[in-house]
C-alpha cells in the first residue's frame, strides 16, 4: 500500500483494478463437479442430466447455467446411429402388432420388446440381440454373435424366459425379421404363455423404444470411445450395459437407474 500513497492512488481505485486483473471464479466449485461427474459417467451425460446429479451434491443452479459452463469449458456429448435391417420377406407366420406402441407397462414382465443391431470395426461385425422390458427399460437378456444366424436370436429368448414368473403374462413385440418368423421362435413363446407382437411392416416407430436403446449405446458407446480390436469393444459393451443397468438415471424413471427402479417398485409392491 505505500506504493499507492507514492503514485497518489486512490485505494478504492486500486482494489477495482486488482479485482479486474484477478478475478475470483465464483463458479469454480460447480465446474470442477461437472467435470467430475461427465467424466464418470465416460461423456454420456447432456447438460439435464449432469444439472440433477449436481443436485445431489448440494449444487442447485439452473439448467441453462450448466450448459454455459460445459460450454466454457468443452464438454459435450454426442449421438449418431446406424440400424440393421433383417427383414427378408415373409418365411414364416407373421403377428399382429399387439403393442399397438403402448410403451407403457405398470409392472415387470407385462411388455418386452426385442431387435437386433449391427456393430461393424476392424473389418468385422457383431450383432447384438437384447430384450427390454418396458416397464424399467432393463435389458433381461443379451446375445451377441459374429453372425445374424438364429441361435443369436433363440439363445437371447432361452435366457429371458428365465426371467419370467409364475402368473406372468407377457408380450414380446418385435419387427417382422425372419428370425421372429421361425417356427422355433414361436414355439418357445407358445411354450411360455407369450404373446407375439410385430411391428407393421417398414414402420420402426411401432418399436420405438429398442430403436431408441440402440442409438443410445451407439452414441454413448460405439461413438464416443475408441477401441484397440473387436475384443476390447466386446469388453466395453459387457460394461456399458452394466453401467446402464446400475447407474444411468432416466428421466421417465423418476431418474433412477433401471434397477434401482425395479428395486424401487418391488419394494412397493
Amino acid at each position: 500500500m505505500d506504493l499507492v500513497k507514492v503514485a497518489g492512488i486512490p485505494r478504492s481505485t486500486y482494489y477495482y483494478w486488482e479485482n479486474r486483473l484477478d478475478p475470483i471464479d465464483k463458479y469454480e466449485s460447480v465446474k470442477e463437479a461437472i467435470k467430475q461427474i461427465f467424466h464418470e459417467h465416460k461423456g454420456r451425460y447432456g447438460y439435464r442430466r449432469i444439472t440433477k446429479e449436481l443436485k445431489k451434491c448440494g449444487f442447485t443452479h439452473d439448467p441453462k447455467t450448466i450448459n454455459r459452463l460445459m460450454n466454457e469449458i468443452g464438454l459435450k456429448c454426442m449421438v449418431r446411429m446406424k440400424k440393421y435391417r433383417s427383414y427378408k420377406g415373409n418365411i414364416g407366420n407373421i403377428a399382429p402388432n399387439v403393442l399397438q406402441r403402448d410403451f407403457k407397462a405398470d409392472k415387470m414382465n407385462q411388455k418386452w420388446v426385442t431387435d437386433v443391431t449391427e456393430f461393424h470395426l476392424f473389418g468385422e461385425k457383431r450383432y447384438l440381440s437384447p430384450v427390454l422390458d418396458l416397464c424399467n427399460s432393463e435389458i433381461l437378456a443379451y446375445k451377441v454373435m459374429n453372425r445374424p444366424v438364429y441361435q443369436l436370436v433363440g439363445d437371447m429368448l432361452d435366457e429371458a424366459v428365465q426371467r419370467l414368473q409364475p402368473g406372468d403374462e407377457v408380450i414380446l413385440h418385435s419387427d417382422q425379421g425372419w428370425h421372429y418368423q421361425m417356427r422355433k421362435y414361436q414355439k418357445t413363446l407358445q411354450e411360455h404363455q407369450i404373446t407375439q407382437s410385430m411391428s407393421r411392416k417398414g414402420n420402426c416407430l411401432d418399436n420405438a423404444v429398442i430403436e431408441n436403446f440402440f442409438g443410445l449405446l451407439k452414441s454413448e458407446l460405439l461413438y464416443l470411445q475408441e477401441f484397440e480390436s473387436m475384443a476390447h469393444f466386446e469388453k466395453e459393451l459387457e460394461e456399458y450395459i452394466e453401467y446402464y443397468h446400475h447407474k444411468r438415471m432416466k428421466a421417465k424413471l423418476e431418474d433412477l437407474s433401471p434397477v434401482e427402479y425395479r428395486t424401487q417398485i418391488l419394494e412397493a409392491a
